[in-house]
Order: C-alpha cells, then sequence, then structure tokens
C-alpha cells in the first residue's frame, strides 16, 4: 500500500477548521505533544525562551505556534505551499512570529549548527528517506541541542488503530485516502539505530495514544462518519496523552553528541 501524502494539498486550507480531517491532528493531540515536550524541556534544565527552533514537517503550524509562545524562535518547514499558506495567515491572525519556508526534511534549508531545538510530529511515518531526514536534523542542530519526536509504531495495535479503523473498515472509515502505510511506520528499535549512526543520543522513549476506552473511540468515529461531530471535537474526546504502552504511537528526545 502507498501513501497519499498529497492530502496535505488538497486539504491544506483547513487544517484549523475542526471539520477537517487534518484537524484531527490538533484537538487533544497538540496539547499531549506540548505538555510531553514541555515536560522533557524541564526536566533536562532547557529554556526553549530564546532557542532556535526547527519544525521539520510544520503542517498548518499547530506546534509551531506553540514552541512561537514558548519563547522560540521558530522556522516551520513544509512540503505543502498550501499548508505553509495557511500556516503564515493563522500565524498573522494570532500575531505570532514564525518564519515559514517550503521545503522537506530530507534538505532542510538551515547552516550546519544553527539551531538549538528541532522537532518532528506525525511526519517521520510519511519521509521518502528517514534515514536522510534523521541526517538533516542532526546536521542543522548544534552539540547539546535537543530533537523532540513522536511517530508511529509498526505493530498490530498501529495497523488497527490508523489503518483499519480509520482507513478501512465501512462503519468507522472517516478519511477516504490512504494517508498512512503501516509499512513506513517504525519500531523504536530502528529509530534509536538511525539516531545513534547520526550522532544524537536516544534520552528516552514514552507512549502516546488515547487515555479514552475502546468502545467510546468506535463510538466517536461512527459519529464523524455520519457528520454528527467534527474531526476537532473526536479528536479531543480521544483524550490523547502520555501513556505506557508504546504499541500504537511513541514520542520521546534525543540530544546531539559534543
Amino acid at each position: 500500500m502507498g501513501i497519499d501524502n498529497q492530502i496535505y494539498d488538497r486539504l491544506g486550507d483547513g487544517w484549523w477548521d475542526e471539520s477537517n480531517p487534518l484537524n484531527t491532528l490538533n484537538g487533544s493531540f497538540t496539547p499531549a505533544r506540548v505538555t510531553y515536550f514541555r515536560g522533557v524541556l524541564d526536566r533536562i534544565g532547557c529554556d526553549p525562551a530564546g532557542l532556535r527552533a526547527v519544525d521539520v514537517g510544520c503542517g498548518g503550524g499547530f506546534l509551531a505556534e506553540e514552541f512561537a509562545r514558548l519563547g522560540c524562535r521558530v522556522v516551520g518547514i513544509d512540503r505543502s505551499e498550501v499548508s505553509l499558506g495557511t500556516a503564515r495567515r493563522h500565524a498573522l491572525a494570532s500575531d505570532l512570529d514564525v518564519r515559514y519556508a517550503a521545503a522537506v526534511g530530507e534538505r532542510i534549508p538551515l547552516a550546519d549548527s544553527s539551531a538549538e531545538l528541532a522537532y518532528c510530529c506525525d511526519v517521520l511515518e510519511h519521509v521518502a528517506d528517514l534515514d536522510q531526514v534523521i541526517a538533516e536534523t542532526a546536521r542543522v542542530l548544534k552539540p547539546g541541542g535537543i530533537y523532540l519526536f513522536d511517530t508511529i509504531n509498526r505493530t498490530l495495535a498501529s495497523k488497527l488503530f490508523f489503518i483499519k479503523l480509520p482507513q478501512e473498515w465501512r462503519l468507522t472509515k472517516v478519511i477516504d485516502t490512504d494517508a498512512h502505510s503501516w509499512a513506513m511506520f517504525i519500531k523504536p528499535t530502528e529509530l534509536e539505530e538511525l539516531l545513534r549512526r547520526h550522532g544524537l543520543r536516544l534520552g528516552e522513549i514514552a507512549g502516546l495514544g488515547p487515555r479514552a476506552n475502546v468502545v467510546s473511540m468506535l463510538w466517536n468515529l461512527t459519529q464523524v462518519r455520519r457528520g454528527r461531530i467534527t474531526f476537532g471535537e473526536a479528536s479531543r474526546r480521544m483524550n490523547v496523552g502520555q501513556i505506557r504502552r508504546t504499541s500504537a504511537s511513541y514520542m520521546g528526545y534525543a540530544v546531539k553528541n559534543g
């Protein structure tokens, strides 16, 4: 099965619209990621204020705006010009200073060792060359720089949650394209090896997933399919956050050697 990355051009005007499927990535996902990442930075004694941060695969700017509010000087890159236009307009309306550029993670348009912080969320499982994306991220980070990430594990649980339920099963299918491909999901051991190869020392890995029960999630997907609730509301009802299991998706951080 292939993956349809063109969805971000077709739907990219509506990242901030709760009726848009892409808004699922905001709902409770954005708060969950920010809470965990801010906790990591606090624990390792890293004040984000004033740091140059690179958002690899920024989409409509959900996390770019959150890191800008933390005081970071954010550079967001994405291959979708449509998504970047949405991100720019929303940042302007929100009076946030975020710089955006059209680029891919395999070729980040920044100088070597020019950023203290980089993050990549819901992106690694979409890229054409994962090894090169990690290499480029390591290149632009300063020694001691922090890399924050989340991605999807390659397990039966992830196939059910990210493929079968939203993409294939008739009663719960809420998107008419292959937004994810199970073959492109990444096991934590595989990611750790890539990080190590490019001079990034893994700090930890933590589970990321819904804390709502399975029955309620199934019900909410059927309600989205019937148009009774929005994608944003369904995402909030999932109550995504840090969990013990890493079998579906996981997040973590690494530090550049030096």
